[in-house]
This record gives C-alpha cells, structure tokens and sequence, in this order.
C-alpha cells in the first residue's frame, strides 16, 4: 500500500503547539501498529538550527547524526521514543541550496529557475523519497509558521500539489480564544484562518482547536458549518495538565478511529500494553506521590524553551520516581550580586545547564560551590560539568582564577580549553562535538555506573570545549572522581564529587529522554533529590 501523508499547518498565529498535536498524532498511529516518522518545514533560510540565538528560537536539538534540528524533533523523539535522523528536517535554506547546486551543476539547463514548479517538485521529491526510504505507513509533515506567511507559502503550495498524486489529511491548528469581557469562545480568527487555507486550494479534513478550556458544542457547530466539515471532526485541544495526556485526549475524541478512516487504512489492533504503560506514565506526571523543589541555574531563564529538554527529562525522570519537581528558575546574574544562600533556600537538588559565552558564569560558580559544601544534589550538563571543574579547581585545589579559555584565555589554570581539532575551525554551522559519542565508564563505584548499569554508553553531545587533561591529575588528588571518558579520543565525559551526590556531564543525556524510556541521570539525580528532602 502506498503511503499515506498528513500535512499539520497552523493558522494566524505561532505558539499553539503544532509540534505536540503533530507529536501527539505520530503517538497515536504508533499505538495502532503503523509505521510512522514526521518531516518538520521551517521556512527561515539558515541551513540549520546550530546558529540561532536560544532567546529566539528555543534549544537547538541535536540528534544522534550529529544533525541541528529544530526544538520540535525533541518532541517527537519523546513521543515515538525513537531517535531520529536529520533529513527529516527540512529547511528553506537547505531547499534554495539544494536547486540553486542543481542549477549550477546543469541539471536545469535552458530552464529558468522558479518557485513552481522547480523548488515545489524539489520539495515533493525529499518527501516522497523519505516515505519510500522508510517504507512508511503514514508521513506526517509539519508546516512552520503560520498560514500567511510568505516564508512558508511555497511549501504549502508544494503540500497541495502533494495532494494531486497521493492521499493526503489536511489538519489545521487554530486558536479559539475567550474574551473575559463577552464570556463566550470566538471562532471569528479559525474562519478566517479556514478561508486562508481555502485561497490556497486546500481543504482541512480536521480543525483542531487549541484553547484555555474545552470547547463547547455550540461552538462545534458553528465552525462545523462555517467550514462545510461535520461537529465530529472539530476537535477539542484545551489545555492538559501535561502535554502527555493530548494523545490520550485525541482518542477520547475518537479522532484516531476517524484519522484511520480519512486515510483509508487497515485496521489494526492497538497495543493495549504499550497504551496502558503510557497512560500509567502520564498519571504519575499528573498525580505523583513527592514532590521535590530543584532549581536550574542559567542564562537563558527568561524563555523556557531554551531548556525544554531539560525540562521534560525532569518530568521524565519524576515520573520514574513517581516524583512531582517544583522547578525554579534563576538567572545566573542575579547570583553574581547576591547571596546564594537566600536564592538557593529549600531547595532538594540543583541543575546548571549548558550555555555559551561569559555573562553569568561566576554565579553558576557561586551555585555549584554552595551545592557541593552544602551537600545539595548537584547535576551539571556540559557547560554544568565544565564550571564544576572550574568550581573544584579555584577552591579545592587552590588553583586561584581557574577558568574556562571560553572566558579567560589567559587564565593561569586552563581548566577547560579548545581541543586541538576545534582551534583551527573558522565556519560556526555544524562544526562543535556534535552527535553521539561513546563513553567508557570506568569508575565502577561511581553515580554514573550506578545510573546506566553499564560500562559503555552512548549520549549526545553539543560543545567545543573540554576538559583539560593536563588537570586530571591534579584534581584527581584532591578526590574529584573521574569516573568516564570517551577512550578514542582521550576525553573526559563524567566527573564527581567523591562525598556526596554531585556529578557533572559533558554530554547532554537531556537530549535522549523520553517518557518511556527516561535518561538514566536524571532518575538517579531526582531520587538523590528526594532522599535529600527526606533526609
């Protein structure tokens, strides 16, 4: 059987959550036994995600391939609990390269390169060969932006052309919003949206509907018949206690059976086992038995999306340990200028993420010093596991103005430093430790044996700087444990305080951890939380 495409576009503004209802649809397919992988568009012309700015864009995700994707890739991963590769990330970048190498290399010759059909079949030629590469049952395809935009148009219109030569679900996103003034939901901005997508020749076959509560059945039916589609498949996506329960929400709706049916499928059994774990994982994110208050030191604080992989992984890793985590956010500058016992207070663990570049560094400092002498949990992921080295080394070691070369390149004690592979690398694109890389644990009385329970793992990776190990000694003798270490390469992945639950990474097991299956790290890091608010 050929295979089928769903194509998810969001109408007049950004922000709904196409990536969850497009994640929570791949969950749902996944449930019924079919075989399934998403595409994500992104109509800006960087060639990847790798030189955004976090403020604008959120976390850049990094997949296994050593691919920059955007933050939605993280998503699905969590919700298939399935790694998956950069060409399903599509970009406007990419797409004008690729014709324009096309063009240069002949394959156009006495044609003139335009938008249709050149760009729009070049388009339609990696969608379909990702399909017929994967031997897929259903590809869903994520459109970025919203309906309207210029940067994506081509891409839609590339959709509907899709549309003319295989079987294709169109489902809109829209915002159905309640005005406190009025006390009623407006579908004024969904017809509005609907007739966009009209003007460029394309029908939904299902308007999903995001909103702060669930929408009522008058206004089902107003927007049923303002959209020509019947009640049942205007569909309710009202706010969830956690973005987990939206698959299981959608079911309840009985939106799977209709999906099935608009895309002309065979039925399958569903895998009642694997549905009931989800729903058992789901109801401790909801309804768990502890909480624990851990406070996340960064730069990036004021938009939450640039630590949404850690963020989830806590709740991974709580669900787990049928533990709730109380999150507190703390811009590393305001540790700079005051104390950390006051910011710090109560709290059961601390977590400093990775960053780059100078501001806020000496309160991530003060942080981990406050962590380690008060004995508090102590997690560091990348640039986390690079200051608690610096940490150690100024006032463990005595090793006064140890630092990072990131930030002070003549620094007497290069704590951190550029590997010698990474000092003559000019571009910025796709050029750091990127991807998975093996560790050696070769610490057996250490946390990270004690997570993982084996002696070679494989995590992600996103940075140029590294331990230096011309320290290791040095530091080793004032018992911080080195306890991983990538063998190929001679470079340290995992260090720890040798008296207490502190352990810092240069990886980003972040990045690996779905519901199912959370990262090892940060179960043990919640746990040692919990035994810590116990104790």
């Amino acid at each position: 059987m050929p295979t089928k495409y769903i194509v998810t576009l969001g109408s007049l503004m950004s922000g709904l959550g196409k990536g969850v209802l497009t994640s929570s649809i791949l969950k749902i397919l996944d449930f019924n036994g079919y075989k399934v992988l998403p595409v994500k568009f992104d109509g800006y012309l960087n060639y990847d995600c790798g030189t955004m700015n976090p403020y604008r864009h959120g976390e850049v995700f990094v997949l296994d391939d050593k691919s920059e994707v955007d933050m939605d890739f993280g998503i699905y991963e969590r919700f298939l609990n399935k790694s998956l590769s950069g060409d399903l990330s599509i970009t406007g970048g990419k797409l004008f390269g690729k014709v324009t190498s096309k063009e240069r290399n002949g394959d156009y010759l006495g044609e003139d390169i335009q938008i249709i059909p050149h760009l729009t079949n070049e388009i339609i030629k990696q969608v379909e060969g990702i399909a017929e590469k994967n031997k897929l049952d259903v590809l869903i395809i994520e459109v970025g932006g919203t309906v309207g935009d210029i940067e994506n148009s081509y891409f839609i219109e590339a959709m509907r052309q899709l549309a003319l030569r295989n079987e294709v679900v169109f489902i809109n996103l829209t915002y159905i919003p309640k005005i406190d003034v009025v006390g009623e939901q407006k579908t004024k901005l969904a017809q509005l949206g609907f007739r966009a997508l009209l003007q460029l020749g394309i029908r939904p076959n299902f308007i999903i509907c995001r909103g702060t509560e669930p929408l009522l059945e008058k206004t089902k039916e107003k927007l049923a018949l303002f959209s020509n589609l019947s009640k049942e498949k205007i569909i309710d996506d009202s706010d969830q206690k956690t973005m987990y329960n939206l698959p299981l929400h959608l079911m309840h709706q009985r939106f799977d059976k209709m999906l099935v049916k608009e895309l002309g499928l065979k039925r399958k059994e569903i895998d009642k086992k694997r549905l009931e774990f989800w729903k058992k994982s789901v109801y401790r994110v909801v309804e768990p038995s502890h909480y624990i208050n851990v406070a996340i030191v960064g730069k990036y604080t004021e938009l939450k999306d640039s630590y949404a992989s850690v963020k989830e992984a806590l709740i991974h890793a709580g669900s787990a340990n049928e533990t709730g985590v109380n999150i507190s956010w703390i811009d590393a500058e305001r540790l700079e200028k005051e104390d950390p016992e006051s910011l710090l207070s109560g709290i059961d663990g601390l977590l400093v993420p990775g960053a780059f570049g100078k501001r806020g560094i000496e309160g991530m400092i003060k942080a981990i010093k406050h962590a380690r002498e008060k004995k508090i949990p102590y997690l560091g992921l990348c640039l986390g596991m690079q200051l608690m080295a610096v940490e150690y080394a100024r006032n463990v070691c005595s090793m006064d103005g140890a630092n990072s070369t990131e930030f002070n390149p003549s620094t007497k004690y290069k704590i951190i430093d550029l590997i010698k592979s990474q000092k003559y690398i000019k571009q910025k694109g796709g050029t750091m430790r990127l991807g998975s890389w093996k560790c050696n644990v070769i610490e057996k009385n250490s946390i990270v044996y004690g997570s993982y329970g084996e002696s070679v793992i494989y995590e992600r990776h996103r940075h140029r700087y590294e331990f230096n190990n011309k320290y290791r000694a040095a530091l080793s003798r004032k018992e911080l444990k080195i306890t991983g270490v990538n063998l190929d390469s001679n470079l340290v992945e995992f260090i720890e305080w040798s008296d207490a639950f502190g352990i810092g990474t240069q990886a980003h097991p972040e990045l690996k951890s779905r519901i199912e299956s959370p990262a090892p790290l940060f179960v043990s890091f919640v746990k040692a939380g919990l035994d810590n608010k116990i104790r």
